[in-house]
């Protein structure tokens, strides 16, 4: 499969990230309000988590895995990122994001993951659902999923174990035939 393209929305490039990225993953996806909102990301975050986290992109780009950085348009200024893997024996792809702190509220989520579920719908013809979730104290999360037109499917009481402490999890799920892209 060829490399990730740009995609360019109202007020954001969405590109491939590259190494010269990793200090900035470091510091925004670093801050322990994001990685608190995330499954994955560690607080703290190492540079060296960043570097090896970029150099998995190209090879899981191959499995429909895209992951690409969310950068002002105006500016090229990378504020976060927006990612989703393809699940291909269920015919669906899970959707996940992050923005960094000072970017929050102010739509640019919602306009990254409106793109890359688009652009994902577009690139594999036989997708069936996108799915998302998100811890239930982060209720801004799931209203990014919720203006993509994602409908609720449930909550999972005690379903993640981070930092010492079980989460909720509320799990949300578009079908092909209800993207209104």
């Amino acid at each position: 499969m060829s490399a990730l393209p740009t995609i360019l929305t109202t007020r954001l490039l969405l590109r491939p990230f590259t190494l010269a990225d990793a200090p900035r993953v470091q510091l925004l996806a670093g801050e322990r309000r994001v990685a608190a909102t995330t499954a994955v990301i560690p607080h703290p975050y190492p540079l060296e988590a960043a570097e090896t986290w970029i150099n998995t992109h190209e090879k899981q780009a191959a499995d429909n895995h895209f992951t690409f950085a969310v950068c002002l348009r105006e500016t090229a200024e990378l504020i976060g990122c927006c990612g989703i893997g393809e699940d291909k024996p269920h015919h669906r792809a899970e959707l996940g994001y992050w923005i960094g702190i000072p970017w929050w509220g102010h739509g640019y989520c919602t306009e990254a993951a409106r793109a890359v579920v688009k652009f994902t719908f577009d690139r594999i013809p036989d997708l069936h659902k996108i799915t998302s979730c998100h811890f239930a104290s982060n209720p801004a999360s799931g209203r990014v999923m919720q203006k993509l037109g994602m409908t609720h499917e449930g909550i999972r009481r005690d379903h993640f174990f981070k930092w010492d402490q079980f989460h909720d999890m509320v799990f949300y799920g578009l079908l092909r035939q209800d993207w209104r892209g």
